[in-house]
């Protein structure tokens, strides 16, 4: 009978077993959730890595085809209604961080809505560290709903030409951020040969004329090898014939 009890006594778990498996269970669970955090980290660093090189190679392509989809149209210029007839003007803005056009490409409705007015502009960056390239999109109606950008013609010493001076572009809750962290980002323009001169890149656009392309450049604000980086965007301006207005009679 001693014996009987005294085995069946043995045959049961001890406090310290059962603290060491809890332990052992603890440490086990810890361990596991650890290893998950660190997974759903680099899921969400990948995902994060993903969805930035997404959306500059998007950026890219918008770009190009918003270029591609560039609209040879008039505006009327109207100002100052004392002034007279408001004179028509080829309507293209292009300065090293602005640049006004109609593209029948949007963003929201891509090649199958109607022309757009589209609005570039370098801004500054989120908490003043680098810049941005914003895009504002109206409908475009015609030459009045262009001519309502323009404030009025006047002399440009260097050509002796009158061109067209617009409304500063300011960006609002429609603004759609095209390239964000960028270190810099300016436009130039390919202008027409002139013999016996080739072809060459300005930074701005006082011509009556439209150009015959549009390069877009753009350096990160913080270089990743790991990352897309942006880059430089040249399109074509598809247009064979040149706008029918005399800039000598304004």
């Amino acid at each position: 009978m001693k014996r009987a009890a005294t085995t069946r006594a043995e045959a049961g778990i001890t406090l310290i077993e059962v603290l060491i498996s809890v332990t052992l269970l603890g440490f086990l669970t810890l361990a596991m959730l650890f290893a998950m955090r660190v997974g759903l980290s680099a899921l969400q660093k990948a995902d994060t890595k993903l969805m930035d090189n997404r959306r500059v190679a998007g950026a890219q392509r918008v770009l190009e085809q918003q270029i591609a989809g560039f609209m040879p149209v008039k505006a009327v210029c109207a100002s100052d209604p004392d002034a007279g007839p408001p004179p028509t003007i080829a309507f293209f803005q292009g300065e090293p961080q602005t640049m006004r056009m109609v593209s029948s490409y949007s963003l929201q409705e891509a090649w199958r809505g109607t022309p757009r007015l589209l609005e570039f502009q370098v801004i500054p960056g989120a908490e003043g560290k680098g810049v941005r390239l914003i895009v504002n999109e109206s409908a475009y109606t015609g030459p009045l709903s262009a001519g309502r950008t323009c404030l009025g013609v006047i002399l440009d010493p260097s050509t002796g030409l009158n061109i067209p001076q617009f409304r500063p572009i300011e960006a609002n809750a429609k603004s759609f951020v095209l390239a964000d962290k960028l270190a810099w980002c300016r436009f130039s323009y390919l202008e027409p040969e002139k013999a016996p001169e080739l072809e060459r890149w300005r930074n701005d656009w006082v011509l009556p004329r439209w150009p015959l392309g549009v390069r877009i450049d753009m350096a990160p604000l913080e270089d990743n090898p790991a990352r897309l980086r942006p880059v430089s965007v040249t399109a074509a301006i598809r247009t064979n014939r040149a706008p029918d207005i005399d800039y000598a009679d304004y």
